[in-house]
Formats: structure tokens, sequence, C-alpha cells
């Protein structure tokens, strides 16, 4: 798929190097058709991984996607400098009268604390209000998954007793669903987590289908009956090295950290990361965009 991004998007030459089709506004407007308009809403503390993640999910269709990046405003990023953000990012306030066919609700690290006492919960219920109207659908993931189950169907997370890391097999619930389209029976997907929402509570909710779940894991893949909102409780866009990034920098800081699980040969840290997800991943947001973002956008917005 065409990804349509700002020209000089340092991500840009990441994917580029990785063979992945990706195209600058000055190739984009030549193309007489309509490119699906992409949100994603970043509120990881590493926004430029993120953005070489989620571009990279999103790159396996013919279709042409036009990406905006957006922040929140009531949040100062202490890992992103200020000059990245205002060169390719959007606020809220900039996009918030326009329409997009599908939007993207990242993690964050902030799983712990209520959610009312994140410092930009405000701001994300009305994001995530804005989105009902104005997005075709919408894609949450891992506490971006929470998030919106907690605001739009006031379902709460709870706490895990340890953190729930590493690679978690998964089996498929619903085959014939759109969304799940060419997974296998069991599949592998990434987790890095405190909390958790409960399967029983998503079950107990008319409005929503879980689509796959680990009996480790829990729940993983959750969809709104109407399409309107994917809820996926882990990180399928992770990369290769990401939970070991983590691992890593949790060992640095004198953490008590277990070792992730089905993650490295031998489950030895000096070995490199096993990559077993990939596959599905792209799966899961290929079958995203065709199903419940392009063959329901309308061509005009108006």
């Amino acid at each position: 798929m065409p990804v349509k991004v700002i020209g000089d998007l340092p991500a840009k030459a990441v994917i580029e190097q990785e063979n992945i089709f990706i195209m600058d506004e000055t190739r984009a407007i030549s193309q007489d058709i309509r490119p699906l308009k992409i949100g994603i809403l970043n509120l990881m503390p590493l926004k430029h991984e993120t953005e070489i993640q989620l571009l990279r999910a999103l790159s396996n269709t013919p279709l042409q996607v036009d990406v905006t990046f957006v922040y929140v405003e009531t949040h100062v990023s202490k890992n992103t400098p200020v000059s990245h953000l205002n060169q390719f990012y959007s606020t809220f306030s900039d996009i918030k009268d326009h329409k997009f066919d599908g939007f993207i609700i990242t993690g964050a690290p902030v799983e712990q604390m209520e959610f009312e006492e994140v410092t930009y919960w405000e701001e994300l219920k009305e994001i995530m209000d804005w989105t009902t109207t104005n997005v075709t659908s919408t894609f949450h993931i891992c506490w971006g998954a929470q998030a919106g189950l907690y605001h739009h169907y006031g379902i709460n997370k709870e706490a895990l007793d340890s953190k729930m890391f590493g690679i978690f097999e998964h089996k498929v619930l619903h085959r014939k669903t759109p969304l799940m389209r060419g997974f296998d029976d069991v599949f592998l997907a990434p987790h890095s987590r405190h909390t958790q929402i409960p399967v029983e509570s998503i079950r107990a909710n008319d409005a929503l289908e879980l689509l796959a779940e680990s009996d480790i894991a829990g729940a993983f893949i959750v969809v709104s009956k109407d399409g309107k909102r994917v809820f996926v409780m882990g990180h399928p866009e992770y990369d290769r090295n990401t939970l070991d990034g983590e691992y890593k920098r949790d060992i640095g800081k004198g953490l008590d950290i277990e070792i992730p699980v089905n993650y490295y040969k031998d489950d030895n840290p000096e070995n490199a990361p096993l990559l077993t997800w990939r596959a599905h991943a792209n799966a899961l947001y290929t079958n995203w965009l065709d199903y419940y973002v392009y063959q329901n956008t309308p061509y005009e917005w108006s």
C-alpha cells in the first residue's frame, strides 16, 4: 500500500529501506484516486518508534493512505522534541472539524493510573466522542483499547498480579468475522501491560464481540458489532526488538522484571528475539483497512 506522509518525516527513510512503498505529497497528488484519510493519535513516549511500527502495519494493501499524526495538547512530551511535533504532528484543535476514514489511538504507559488521573483524560474523552461522528472506524491499541472500552461502554480495567509481558498464544473465536480473515486457528501476539479487561465483562455487553482470546493473556481482539470500534489489548504492531528494549531498559533501572515469555530463543536474553507474530499483525491491520474502513467509508464525507 502506498502510505502518504510528509516528505521529510524521519520514519519515511526507515520504511523505504525495508522496500515498503511510501510516497510523499508531491507524488500522491498526481494520482486520480481518493486516498483513505487515517489519523493516528500517538500517545506513546517514543513517538518515532511508534510511527515506524504503525506505518509498516498500514503498508500491506493496494490502498493509498493519507496519514495524519496527532498529539494531545494537554500533555508535554518528555521523549519527543517539540520541533518534531511541530513539523510532523497536528493537534486535535487542528483536525476536529475534519472527517477521517479511520483513526488509531495508541497505547500509553499510564495503565496503572486510574483513567481520571491521566493528565490528558478530558482531552482524550473529547477525541473519542469526536470519533463517533467524524470517523468511519477507530482502532484502539492496548491502553487505548482499555480507555475506549471504559469511556464508551463503562467497562473498567483490573490490575494483574504481575506484568503480562511476552509473546502469547491466542485462539480465533469467530473466523467468519471479516477482521479475522486469513488468521490461523492459533496465533501469537505481543503483550506488555499491568492491567486487563475482564473477558466476562466483554461477553456481557451486547454491543461487543470477542474475536480472539488467550488462555493466559485474556481478551485480545474485540470489535463493536457495528464495526465502528476495534479494540486490541496487546501490541501486534511491535517490532522484533521492542520487548527486548523494554526488558533491558527496566533491568537497567533495577526494576523487578521477568524475562518476556516465549520471546528469546531458549529464554536467554543474550539470544536474538524471535519474530513470530508479524504475519498475523499484517492481516489484522489489512483487514481493518479493507473491511471496516475502505468498504464502509463514504467517497464524499459531506
